[in-house]
């Protein structure tokens, strides 16, 4: 399914998937933040960090498969699956962007 979603999250979705983690600059907020598995990341560095280590630890494919607008957040449901315990698993990404770049991410 092809869903359309502003160049950031695509983009962000594209690094999820092995582009290059230095294309974060791309697509957060110098001051973003990232709230993934009760941690969060702050900053576009830390965000780099976390996109790296979290490729390092698991091999993984990202597939946006739904999107809907929830107050001031884009909500995409995406599945993800890999070499991880439960996979494939479907979750949902809460976006709020700032002009054309993400401000913050949740992901549920």
């Amino acid at each position: 399914m092809s869903l359309s979603l502003p160049d950031a999250i695509t983009t962000y979705f594209s690094i999820s998937n092995g582009a290059d983690a230095s294309l974060i600059a791309d697509c957060f907020t110098q001051d973003a933040c990232v709230l993934d598995e009760g941690e969060t990341h702050r900053g576009r560095t830390a965000i780099q960090a976390w996109v790296r280590a979290t490729r390092g630890k698991i091999e993984y494919r990202v597939e946006p498969v739904s999107v809907s607008q929830q107050g001031n957040k884009m909500v995409v449901t995406a599945t993800v699956t890999g070499n991880f315990t439960g996979s494939p698993v479907q979750l949902d990404h809460a976006f709020q962007l700032a002009d054309t770049q993400i401000q913050s991410l949740e992901i549920h």
